[in-house]
């Protein structure tokens, strides 16, 4: 294991759970809820019940579940609140962990790029009508 200080461990820990709103769930292998916590409300996922179907309650898990022995990475989901997310998840003992990460400045950012890209094409295009008359 890599040998990290513990001043930076600290420091991401409190940058993952501030800057990016880490929320967790935990979902047993029958599907049912089990643990929660974080910052679920910052991607509209409230009103949680234990020891019922997680589909039922956060319906973007849907076909999600349960993990076979790998994990799964989706990034920049749109949850069913259109917030954008990293979902991250992963097996264990106790069941499937579900953690979301907040991707908004990562989808803002695709976003503009892909905006700069189009007018550069249609500026291209432009161009070659230009130089063709």
């Amino acid at each position: 294991m890599l040998d990290i200080p513990t001043p930076v461990i600290a420091y991401l820990l409190t940058f993952i759970v501030e800057e990016l709103s880490l929320a967790y769930l935990l979902v047993k292998k029958d599907g049912c809820l089990s643990a929660w916590g974080g910052k679920l409300a910052a991607y509209g996922v409230s009103n949680l019940q234990a020891g019922e179907h997680i589909t039922e309650q956060v319906f973007f898990l849907e076909g999600l579940l349960p993990l076979d022995d790998f994990p799964l990475f989706l990034p920049r989901m749109k949850t069913e609140y259109g917030i954008c997310a990293d979902v991250h998840l992963f097996p264990s003992e106790e069941g499937d962990w579900i953690l979301m990460l907040d991707a908004t400045r990562d989808e803002s950012h695709k976003l503009l790029t892909q905006q700069q890209a189009n007018e550069f094409s249609l500026l291209q295009e432009k161009l070659r009508k230009i130089f063709k008359q």
